[in-house]
């Protein structure tokens, strides 16, 4: 066997000094440290590790490697077998607590580990993706790093781990939240880091090709300064959605911040946003962004009405009203028979589908029949859905991406709530096959050349995957008693 090990920090920028330990080497620049253990001989090779042994039938060779503060003691050496066998014990039996027990077990638990491991243990924040830069397109400038906390994705993957059964990630969860969104809710991220920093100042790294060529490489990330709608919606139907699963109320901040983002919003919800999907172009009034500010009001009218903390029902009661009816009246265009992405505008957005979904109206209501098949006529591809109408005066950015994977869920979703179930499970069966050898999917696909794009493994795909899968279920059920209950709000 040959051994290999090139060691660089800080993205690639620098070599450090390597020095011989006792059992293999240290390697320190700055502040970082590296430990690699092992009885096997290591030589230095042109800036490298490297290092020839031979393992015969039944043996074992262990190797060791361990990042720590360059200014802290080496941690203690581990007994590797015993590591191994520790944490497969731990996963599987936080794997024997998920409570679905369907006919996509495998891929459900698949998606639910994914999401636990994508967990920041400390502070209980949910990162999208564990990678930055990975492209949407090859070549293309679509190239973002996606290691922080969205609030939108961290959300959905709650009402993911309380559908499982997994309370106590979904009550650290939510108390990351408080403790990150704290403040004036006119100052709100859409996303935060791990523990819950708010200035993620992006840098491009240029001495970095990027994968496929794809540059710029970028660390950071330059939409925690936009301003999203959807967020206040996202963080009032958590809490109620964790008030439902029977959690306890959060100590403090709950009620709080529930009632400081409603007061933001009776002024707030009328002004143009950057949208769902971080456009780089000007802000507009996005459809979706409205209807998100209208779940925000919705689910603290019933968290009041089920005195879980006071309010003025009947003027929030008023604000939903008037937030429904713009929408309604601004946002449908009846020469397309569908909804638009923006006001005025003739683009389709995918977004458009979790109108239903969170009740905002019912399946079948005529402009939600309407917009799923404007949707499925004009953004899918290959049976895959694309995120919205393609037009750089709107996003900001150059043409070419992928299919985003979490839209065909929705569809999915969408298909569910119709009672189009043979459709529903034969796109959420395409969805499964395009999985990795081991079940991971990353933000998108491209169907023509049948590969998987953009940050990997993507929380947002796996999330989709779980919540479709429950629906799924769920509308077995429903299909005795009648009509199924929307996907996020039930």
């Amino acid at each position: 066997m040959n051994l290999e090990l090139v060691i660089r920090f800080d993205y690639g920028s620098v070599v450090p000094w390597v020095r011989g330990a006792e059992r293999g080497i240290s390697a320190i620049a700055g502040p970082d440290k590296l430990a690699l253990r092992t009885e096997v001989p290591l030589r230095g090779e042109n800036l490298k590790t490297v290092a020839t042994f031979t393992v015969k039938e039944g043996a074992r060779v262990p190797f060791e490697l361990t990042w720590h503060p360059s200014q802290q003691a080496e941690p203690s050496a581990l007994d590797v077998d015993q590591a191994i066998q520790d944490t497969e014990r731990w996963w599987r039996e936080w794997s024997d607590r998920c409570t679905y027990q369907g006919k996509w077990r495998d891929a459900v638990l698949r998606s639910l580990i994914t999401l636990k491991a994508l967990t920041f243990l400390p502070t209980g924040g949910i990162v999208a993706a564990p990678t930055t830069s990975l492209p949407e397109w090859p070549g293309g400038p679509r190239n973002w790093d996606y290691r922080f906390c969205w609030v939108r994705d961290a959300s959905l993957t709650l009402h993911s781990l309380l559908d499982a059964g997994y309370h106590d990630e979904a009550r650290e969860w939510r108390e990351w939240l408080l403790r990150a969104v704290a403040g004036s809710p006119s100052q709100l991220n859409i996303v935060y880091g791990i523990h819950g920093e708010r200035r993620l100042t992006e840098l491009e790294l240029p001495w970095l090709p990027g994968y496929a060529k794809s540059a710029p490489v970028r660390t950071g990330n330059a939409a925690y300064s936009q301003f999203q709608l959807d967020i206040y919606g996202e963080i009032s139907n958590t809490l109620f959605q964790c008030r439902k699963a029977g959690l306890e109320p959060p100590k403090d901040e709950g009620e709080d911040v529930a009632q400081a983002m409603i007061e933001f919003l009776e002024t707030g919800w009328d002004q143009p946003d950057d949208g769902i999907w971080e456009m780089r172009g000007p802000r507009r009034h996005f459809v979706h962004s409205k209807v998100m500010a209208w779940v925000a009001v919705d689910r603290a009218i019933k968290s009041a009405e089920q005195g879980w903390f006071s309010g003025d029902i009947e003027r929030w009661k008023a604000l939903r009203r008037t937030i429904h009816e713009e929408v309604c009246q601004q946002g449908f265009d009846a020469g397309l028979n569908c909804f638009v992405q923006y006001y005025g505008s003739k683009h389709l957005d995918a977004s458009l589908l979790m109108m239903p979904l969170f009740g905002f109206l019912p399946s079948d209501d005529p402009r939600v029949t309407g917009t799923v098949k404007a949707i499925e006529t004009n953004l899918m591809e290959d049976g895959f859905v694309g995120r919205y109408t393609q037009d750089a005066a709107v996003d900001g950015l150059p043409h070419g991406e992928g299919k985003f994977l979490a839209c065909s869920f929705w569809l999915a979703d969408n298909y569910v709530l119709q009672n189009r179930r043979e459709d529903a499970v034969g796109l959420f069966e395409r969805l499964l096959a395009i999985r990795n050898e081991v079940g991971l999917l990353s933000e998108e696909y491209d169907p023509a050349a049948k590969c998987l794009l953009g940050n990997f493994p993507q929380a947002f795909s796996h999330v989709g995957l779980v919540n479709t899968a429950f629906s799924l279920g769920r509308s077995d059920l429903q299909a005795v008693v009648g009509k199924a209950a929307p996907v996020v709000s039930r």
